[in-house]
This record gives C-alpha cells, structure tokens and sequence, in this order.
C-alpha cells in the first residue's frame, strides 16, 4: 500500500462527506497518483465501516464496469466491485429524491441471490450458476462523486464504485429457466427505449462478474455470504436522468421492474 491509514480515513471520510451533503470533487488520484488498488479498496473498507458504524446494514453487493460498452463509456478496462448498504435501496416504483444525488445515472442490470456461499479462488460460471437461487430484473443508480463523471479506476473504486441507489422487481426466476447470455434487456425512459442489450454484454455472461467478484474477496480472504444479492453490472450503457423522468427495465422472461424520478 501507498498511502498511509491516516490518508485513508481523510480520504474515505472526504468521500462519503460528498455523497452526503451531494457535492462533487476532483478524482482523488490528482492528489495521489500513486494510489494503489489495495489504497483503493480500504478507502472503500473504511466507508463501508462509517456507514454500519451509524447503524447501516449491508444488503448486498455489486459489479461495476462489466460490459463492453461501459467500459468504453468510462474510459476503463476492468470491473470493479463495491458494496450496497439499505440507505442505497429503493422500493419497485418508487421516487427518488434528485435533489440528494450530484449526477445520477441509471443501468439495467440483472441481480443474483444466492442460496449458497461463494468464495475463490476458483470460482467459475458453473459454481455461481449452481450456487445462485433466482435471479431477476434489477437498476441501479450510479452516482459518481467526481466532478463530470471523470475518474479513472482506482479513484472509482475508493468511491464504492458509484453506488447510490438501486431497485429489484419483476419476477425472480431459476438460473435454469433462462439463458443469461441470450436473454433481452430493453431499458425505457419516459416510455421510449432508450438502451437496449443482451445478457452477454457482461462480461459474455452475467454469472461471470459474480464468480469475479468471488475470486476478488478470496484473495482478500471474505466469501460472497448465503443469501446475498449481487448486481452483476450494467448491460448497456448508462443513461442520464433528471426530475420527472420515468424509467422502466424490461427483461425477456423475467417481467419488468420501474423508477421515478423528482
């Protein structure tokens, strides 16, 4: 590691202050180019540890930055992993404040429970397949805390990956009663389609980022726990939203799930 703990806890705590009175700020990495990703990953460690320490509770986690299109969107080359805590959650059709968020984004995405515990390394599609209970029809709302939504990998990864809001619905299905690589993603804002994509787009299978993130916490030496629920990462591209804009996720087989926006 590069950076001392106490640069750490300034930086996580200059981080989640951000999110929290929803201002931006330059990518941290001007500041400290040589960051590494250990730096990066115990920035997000400590803000996940001054969230439970105010009473928040884990709820799941998530991969970022999985498809092809994103990537190319973001200017990066590699996943990314964070964590959801319930602050983060959103009920099916519900509104979200804008006015807490700086620039908030969404994606379609196609969220995993398991029923059994995932860890690396090792873990492949067949284990995370055999391993999950359902899947279904998730969106997530990305909100970088970077001023115009320029960051490069580790100042994202230090941020928890953008995480800010996110909603499951539509209806839960095995893993084996659909092709996750085939299957249709349409995401619509205002009632026209606005991106559209296949289950493939990640990472050539959704179940692919979950046994990534598998092997990422096995080499830190934590497991993806029974009972979890993962977001896999966005299809397609993300989509800005405003105040008044309504967005729904339909996914072939697996229903529709929805957003509001004010």
């Amino acid at each position: 590691m590069a950076l001392s703990p106490q640069t750490i806890a300034e930086l996580a705590e200059h981080l989640e202050t951000c999110q929290l009175e929803v201002r931006d700020t330059p990518k941290i990495t001007n500041d400290h180019p040589d960051m590494d990703w250990d730096d990066a990953y115990a920035i997000q460690d400590v803000i996940l540890q001054r969230k439970l320490a105010r009473g928040a509770r884990v709820v799941g986690l998530k991969a970022g930055l999985t498809s092809h299109a994103k990537m190319k969107q973001m200017g990066v080359t590699d996943p990314v992993f964070g964590f959801l805590v319930d602050e983060y959650v959103v009920s099916e059709g519900a509104t979200v404040n804008t006015a807490e968020l700086i620039h908030p984004k969404v994606e379609p995405e196609i969220a995993f429970v398991l029923k059994h515990a995932l860890k690396g390394p090792g873990c492949h599609i067949g284990a995370v397949l055999a391993a999950t209970d359902f899947v279904m029809p998730g969106i997530e709302v990305i909100d970088s805390r970077y001023r115009d939504f320029k960051f490069d990998l580790k100042s994202v990864v230090a941020d928890n990956t953008s995480a800010a809001r996110f909603v499951v619905g539509g209806q839960a299905i095995r893993p084996d009663q659909v092709d996750l690589r085939t299957v249709g993603v349409v995401l619509e804002k205002n009632g026209q389609p606005v991106a559209l994509g296949a289950g493939a787009a990640v990472l050539g299978h959704p179940a692919a980022a979950i046994a990534m993130l598998a092997n990422h916490l096995g080499r830190r030496g934590q497991e993806i726990p029974a009972g979890s629920l993962i977001l896999s990462g966005g299809v397609t591209e993300a989509v800005v939203v405003n105040a008044g804009d309504n967005v729904t996720l339909r996914v072939q087989g697996m229903g529709s799930v929805s957003l509001c926006f004010a």
